[in-house]
C-alpha cells in the first residue's frame, strides 16, 4: 500500500489544498492521504492559529465524501512538542513495512526542513514529494538546495523528476496546479469582512463564521 501524509496548520483548509491532493494522488498512484493538523510547529513558534479542534474539524468535514482521504490527530493528542519525524514513525509501526510512506510538502516548507528535528533521519525513513507550484526552473533551485543542505550524493532523474540516493530515500518533485488561494488571503478578507465563499469548502466558512474566527 503506498499511502501519503500531508501535514500543516491548515489555517484555515482551503480548496487549494483540495485540489493540490487529489492531483498528487492521482499522480502517483497513493490509495489512501492522511491530512495531519499540526499544534503549534515547533520551527514556527508564536503563529497565530485558529484552536486545534476547529482546525481539524474543517479537514475533517471538508474530507467526508472523499474517497481515500482521511484526518489525523495524531499530532494534536501529542504531548509536548510534536515533531514530523515521530508522526511517521507511529504510521510506519501502524501500517507495516510492506506499506510505503510519501511525505508530501510543499516548496517552501521544503526549504525550511533544514531547521526540522532529526532532518537526517528525516531523509532516511520517507520519501518525500515536493509539491511544486510554477515553472520547471525552480526544479533547479531545489537542486541545489539538496546539494548544499542535505546531500551532495543524490543524483536527478529528469525522465521522472526524481532525486535518487544510495543511502537516503527517494525526493520526488511533482508539478501541481498552481492555484492562487493561501491561508493568509483567506484570514485577511474574513478580518475584512469580505467574502471567502470560493475559496474555502462551505463547511469550513461556516466553521469560521460560527466560531468568528480570524477576526
Amino acid at each position: 500500500m503506498d499511502i501519503g501524509l500531508f501535514g500543516g496548520t491548515f489555517n484555515p483548509f482551503h480548496n487549494g489544498h483540495i485540489g493540490i491532493i487529489h492531483h498528487v494522488k492521482k499522480e502517483y498512484g497513493l490509495e489512501k492521504i492522511f491530512l495531519i493538523p499540526s499544534a503549534t510547529p515547533p520551527h514556527k513558534p508564536g503563529i497565530n492559529l485558529a484552536p486545534a479542534k476547529d482546525r481539524f474539524a474543517m479537514v475533517k468535514k471538508s474530507l467526508k465524501g472523499r474517497e481515500g482521504f482521511f484526518v489525523s490527530n495524531k499530532e494534536l493528542i501529542r504531548k509536548g512538542p510534536s515533531f514530523t519525524i515521530d508522526t511517521i514513525n507511529e504510521f510506519k509501526k501502524e501500517y507495516g513495512p510492506e506499506t510505503s510512506l510519501f511525505l508530501l510538502m510543499g516548496s517552501d516548507a521544503f526549504s525550511d526542513i533544514t531547521t526540522w528535528e532529526r532532518k537526517d533521519q528525516l531523509f532516511k525513513t520517507v520519501q518525500i514529494i515536493i509539491m511544486l507550484r510554477g515553472h520547471r526552473e525552480n526544479t533547479n533551485t531545489i537542486a541545489s538546495f539538496i546539494d548544499e543542505n542535505i546531500s551532495k550524493e543524490y543524483t536527478f532523474n529528469e525522465h521522472d523528476n526524481t532525486f535518487s540516493h544510495k543511502k537516503k530515500q527517494k525526493i520526488m518533485i511533482c508539478k501541481v496546479p498552481k492555484i492562487d488561494i493561501s491561508s493568509t488571503l483567506i484570514r485577511e478578507r474574513v478580518k475584512n469582512n469580505k467574502s471567502i465563499k470560493d475559496l474555502v469548502p462551505a463547511d469550513v466558512e461556516k466553521i469560521i463564521r460560527t466560531k468568528e474566527l480570524y477576526k
